[in-house]
């Protein structure tokens, strides 16, 4: 057979319902990468693919545009979605080049082969239509409304439908263009072409090019990419600022009321400063110097709770929620265990945890060291981070 040329339509535009709080599940992380790049990933190693649209919701272009700016050499356009799937497949068709064959693959399902890719390419430049699908490994009852089984149907006939689905370009625009003048949606493209009266091919699936709808799905997905990797990520963080006069004494957000506060280009928060360290280095990141230089004028007495805040959102976009956090404070005095409840709600709320997951202690040094004669404070953190 010649050489055909192909599009791809992945759509990436659901809202996700079914996973539960955090992210929706196409931007959820796969290893490295948000779940619907790894299809994209796959269309640059297929030779017979020129060109890709994602579909994302919509106003979340730019967002996803960011995400994978400069990754992907055959990606034409990020355009919004529809209502429903079927409308999101349309738009995407709609700024696709016609190119001979149009393959439409769901962003929720990450582990897609260039085999598969290229199976349903060749088959649809063939057949019209194809479809991978892999047969039902149970047994099948159709039921009434009240629950009841009506028959009993034969498993050897029965194929459960994965993407990708690929058809001639034509084929597959006509078939939507009937559709909505019709006012008529389906589950799949399949079944719209076979309105049609094309007879769409199935070309062998596989188990494991799962979608994605659960936490469970999630989970899985991870176990085969990932071997034994449990998603989890531990930071620690330490901090030390010297006590002198005429500066307030700030600990996670919270004035405390002492003769002496701490020196430092911004706040000097120890605590939030122990803390954003442990969060850079959970996932990877230089220290608080090399994003928030005192060399910098611009952090000239900032709040170190929003500097925290902003580190948050790199831990987010890393892909990662926070668990639980733990912290000590080393200080000789005043007293803090009145300060402690306004303080772990101030590190609760910009974690986005509940206070039961945030550790605020305080000790002395028993009159040891810098911190023992009313020198200075230090701080120790660590966190739990786990993949969203």
């Amino acid at each position: 057979m010649p050489l055909v040329e192909a599009g791809v339509v992945v759509v990436a535009a659901g809202q996700s319902r079914r996973m539960g709080e955090g992210p929706k599940k196409q931007f959820r992380r796969l290893l490295n990468l948000p779940v619907f790049a790894w299809s994209l990933e796959v269309c640059e190693k297929v030779d017979l693919i020129r060109e890709v649209v994602l579909v994302v919701p919509p106003g979340e272009e730019d967002f996803c545009l960011e995400l994978v700016k400069g990754r992907y050499s055959k990606l034409k356009a990020v355009v919004p979605g529809g209502e429903h799937r079927q409308d999101s497949v349309f738009a995407g068709l709609l700024h696709l080049s016609p190119l001979p064959v149009v393959v439409v693959h769901d962003g929720a399902r990450p582990l897609v082969t260039p085999a598969l890719m290229e199976e349903v390419i060749r088959t649809a430049a063939e057949w019209g239509g194809s479809v991978a699908a892999v047969p039902a490994r149970d047994t099948v009852k159709r039921v009434d409304a009240e629950g009841r089984v009506v028959e009993t149907l034969p498993r050897e006939e029965i194929y459960l439908a994965q993407t990708p689905q690929a058809f001639r370009y034509e084929l597959l625009l006509q078939a939507h263009r009937r559709a909505k003048e019709e006012n008529y949606y389906a589950t799949d493209d399949a079944a719209l072409v076979e309105r049609e009266g094309v007879k769409v091919k199935v070309v062998p699936g596989s188990y494991t090019n799962l979608k994605i709808t659960t936490p469970e799905d999630l989970e899985l997905a991870r176990a085969l990419v990932g071997g034994n990797d449990p998603g989890l990520r531990i930071g620690i963080g330490y901090d030390v600022h010297p006590l002198v006069e005429g500066r307030p004494l700030i600990l996670g957000g919270v004035q405390i009321e002492a003769p002496l506060g701490l020196a430092g280009h911004s706040d000097a928060d120890v605590l939030c400063h122990a803390l954003m360290d442990a969060l850079l280095g959970a996932v990877g990141k230089e220290d608080i110097g090399h994003f928030f230089p005192p060399s910098d004028p611009a952090y000239w007495g900032a709040r170190s709770l929003d500097l925290l805040a902003r580190v948050c959102m790199w831990v987010k976009e890393a892909g990662f929620r926070v668990v639980n956090v733990d912290t000590v404070v080393l200080a000789e005095r005043p007293r803090l265990a009145p300060y402690v409840p306004a303080i772990k709600a101030n590190l609760a709320r910009v974690l986005e945890v509940s206070e039961s997951r945030v550790g605020v202690k305080a000790t002395t040094t028993e009159g040891l060291g810098f911190v023992g004669r009313g020198e200075g404070m230090a701080a120790h953190a660590v966190v739990l981070l786990a993949l969203v």
